[in-house]
């Protein structure tokens, strides 16, 4: 049995949807063009202006914005609305350069939580659920995001936070939480600690796990519902453009409906700009129909992946994304062969290893190394040479087949790779340092 937070919207026909959107765009592009200068000039480069966007078939008039524009722009160059309509900031966790920084209007707010409401009763939640928040709480979205859905759903809201391992673990245990949202990779840890405690499947009363903001695998999925004994959800979003919740996971698992009443998806050609079809790999790109402090119109996210707009037997209407491959900034070139994390974790997981690694690229002499430290997990541990060589020569294989380029495997002991309650940190580059 489906639950929806909002049927009437998240069941729209698609005509529904298209007369929502193009309503939407035009007085969107209408508030940018009147209120953020910095956009506005783009346009003008472009030559286009608010009379040129009737709908959004003219949607590729528009000018992107990047990583790049937000940073140029900071603090307050892409705001919407005057700091006194803004009630709170939200802030990327800052990998790689200055910090994005996001504003929202309490309506901005609102329309977040409902998306992340969504994603809840589509992961089975209801106001009988005991919904356990343990992404970080602060300027990081997810833990606010969540927070707010889980009290629009009328779920027990446990706002643990990350972190504190035991105390995570008791509250889980003794007030019986039913839902469980945090990083893929600090589900998995969680897992790893309850299996240690003696704590199986059937002891957990955990029932459905809501993860985002790391890229992880099918095969880690598979991983975590094993130990846990849960459904686990795939949630999708940005700082720049809220948060978690922009799509969301249904029952049937197969890509995240984008919340299309709030954002449009694009993929384009991350090298030309042009618009892709359906169902052709590219870069995603959104638009913002709503948001009033901090509007961003075809915004670049640098993920890579698909649409589709096949029927769900969730009966949700809106366009799945598919997950994303990896990102056209967090790529590798090695020696010239394009290589995600994504790829390696997949190998590895398919290997039966849990999904701590480190991936250390260098350039010795002007020749580019990969290395791959994988952690063994506390069943296979052993000194036996032997063992570990045969081990490592099987990695070194799978990764050729999968990668296309060799790879040196260096297996090491449990828990000896740092443990992340953020987001995992899984790549060095040595040649950029």
């Amino acid at each position: 049995m489906e639950h929806y937070y909002q049927p009437e919207i998240e069941c729209a026909s698609r005509e529904k949807i298209i007369e929502i959107q193009n309503e939407k765009l035009v007085k969107q592009v209408k508030h940018v063009w009147d209120n953020v200068p910095y956009y506005r000039k783009k346009m003008e480069q472009k030559g286009v202006s608010p009379e040129d966007i009737k709908s959004i078939d003219d949607l590729h008039k528009l000018p992107f914005l990047s990583k790049a524009d937000l940073r140029e722009a900071y603090p307050y160059g892409l705001m919407g609305k005057p700091l006194k309509d803004c009630v709170r900031i939200q802030s990327t966790s800052g990998t790689t350069g200055k910090r994005v920084v996001a504003f929202y209007t309490q309506h901005d707010i609102d329309l977040w939580e409902e998306c992340c409401a969504r994603a809840i009763m589509a992961a089975g939640g209801t106001n009988e659920d005991v919904c356990q928040v343990s992404y970080g709480y602060g300027l990081f979205t997810g833990g606010p995001g969540l927070n707010g859905g889980s009290h629009k759903v009328g779920c027990l809201t446990i706002p643990t936070s990350s972190g504190n391992t035991e105390r995570q673990i008791m509250f889980i245990m003794d007030l019986q939480a039913t839902i469980l949202c945090c990083t893929p990779s600090y589900a998995a840890f969680l897992g790893e600690k309850m299996k240690e405690m003696g704590l199986g499947p059937d002891d957990i009363p955990l029932k459905a796990g809501i993860f985002g903001a790391e890229a992880w695998s099918e095969e880690m999925r598979q991983d975590i519902q094993k130990t846990l004994g849960i459904k686990a959800y795939d949630i999708y979003g940005l700082t720049e453009l809220s948060g978690p919740g922009v799509s969301f996971e249904c029952s049937e698992q197969k890509g995240m409906h984008v919340n299309e009443d709030h954002f449009i998806a694009e993929i384009i050609d991350p090298d030309t700009g042009e618009v892709l079809p359906d169902g052709t790999q590219g870069e995603l790109v959104f638009t913002s129909l709503d948001k009033e402090a901090f509007p961003l119109l075809r915004y670049r996210t640098r993920d890579i992946c698909t649409l589709t707009r096949e029927k769900c037997s969730c009966g949700r209407t809106h366009v799945r994304m598919a997950k994303p491959k990896g990102r056209s900034d967090d790529m590798l070139i090695i020696r010239g062969v394009n290589v995600f994390p994504s790829q390696i974790e997949t190998v590895l997981l398919k290997h039966g290893y849990a999904a701590n690694y480190l991936i250390i690229v260098d350039r010795v002499n002007n020749t580019d190394t990969l290395e791959v430290q994988v952690e063994m997990t506390p069943e296979m541990f052993t000194d036996n040479l032997g063992e570990i060589s045969a081990r490592q020569k099987a990695l070194v294989e799978g990764l050729k087949s999968m990668l296309g380029i060799k790879a040196k495997v260096t297996l090491v002991a449990p828990r000896t790779i740092a443990r992340s309650e953020g987001k995992a940190v899984r790549v060095i580059d040595k040649r950029k340092i």
